[in-house]
């Protein structure tokens, strides 16, 4: 199996880290600390309460992706990693958080970030982690009651994960480090869509209108996944998925035609999300989540539409 070196692509505007997602099973195989006030003391004055502390990149570790039938594992060099944790403050993103990469969530704010450069008084030494030098550690303060009351003393997040953009070291493509949709993609689609720029399937570029493929065939399966998400995310106070999925939910629901993108973002979100779906368990964030997107007959039917159109 191929091992790919990822690193920042310093020519492109967008490239690193952009928030910081507390999950159950962190792809970097390490667990955070929840620190009391009594156990951690930030500064020499002030004791803080509620604070995760835990390991946010660790370098030259092979992490295992599969996109679709490839299979594969990314890696960080120390280099890229200490990048990585400057950009990220650089750019102001220390209030940007998400749980389990689904959605947003306010009220946690990275508030201590540190390289390890010594194997035996580094502060992460203290709490029993065992952690190479080069390791990104961060200090999370969660100021939301209910992300600590349900998910935090509850034992459901276990981690941190990161979510941004790096490049393959050897072919530079563009490489999104989570695993789910391609939500800013999706979101600059629907923002296009509601600004007036797409209208009637048709889209402007350059000056010149421009008829835009799009596709309304898929099978009743998929409106009726769709619908089924729909509700289902109402009996949980729509707390499922981001706002890209439900939106996308209401096209599918309706029947409306969507453009050859998006079957991609479909196909490539349904084909990664399906270990999380669970026919079931009606009130799982995964499942309702992928019934959104058409569930397994919106997979079966982008997969054929995609190879149809010779994309896939």
């Amino acid at each position: 199996m191929r091992i790919v070196e990822l690193i920042l692509d310093e020519d492109q505007e967008i490239s690193g880290i952009e928030a910081i997602s507390i999950v159950e099973n962190p792809a970097i195989e390490e667990d955070f600390v929840a620190l009391k006030n009594q156990e951690i003391k930030l500064a020499e004055v002030d004791k803080e309460k509620r604070i995760l502390l835990g390991a946010l990149l660790i370098p030259n570790k092979p992490i295992y992706r599969r996109n679709g039938e490839d299979e594969y594992y990314i890696y960080f060099s120390k280099d890229t990693v200490l990048k990585a944790s400057q950009l990220y403050l650089q750019k102001g993103n220390q209030n940007n958080s998400t749980l389990e990469h689904q959605h947003s969530i306010q009220g946690l704010s990275l508030v201590e970030s540190w390289i390890i450069e010594d194997e035996v008084h580094d502060k992460s030494r203290k709490y029993n982690m065992e952690l190479p030098i080069g390791t990104w550690m961060g200090a999370v303060k969660v100021n939301n009651e209910d992300i600590w009351n349900e998910y935090v003393k509850t034992g459901k997040v276990k981690g941190f994960s990161i979510e941004g953009y790096f490049a393959d070291k050897m072919e530079r493509p563009k490489e999104q480090i989570n695993d789910f949709a391609d939500v800013e993609a999706e979101a600059q689609e629907l923002l296009s869509e509601i600004k007036g720029i797409v209208r009637n399937d048709k889209r402007y570029k350059n000056g010149k209108k421009m008829i835009m493929e799009s596709y309304s065939d898929y099978p009743s399966g998929v409106k009726n996944n769709a619908k089924k998400g729909i509700d289902l995310n109402k009996k949980v106070n729509n707390k499922c998925a981001t706002d890209v999925g439900k939106i996308r939910a209401q096209q599918l629901a309706q029947g409306k035609p969507i453009s050859k993108e998006t079957i991609k973002r479909m196909y490539s979100y349904l084909s990664r999300a399906e270990e999380y779906y669970n026919e079931g368990d009606n009130e799982a964030c995964g499942t309702i989540s992928y019934l959104l997107w058409g569930g397994k007959a919106g997979l079966r039917w982008s997969a054929s539409k995609l190879k149809e159109l010779g994309e896939l």
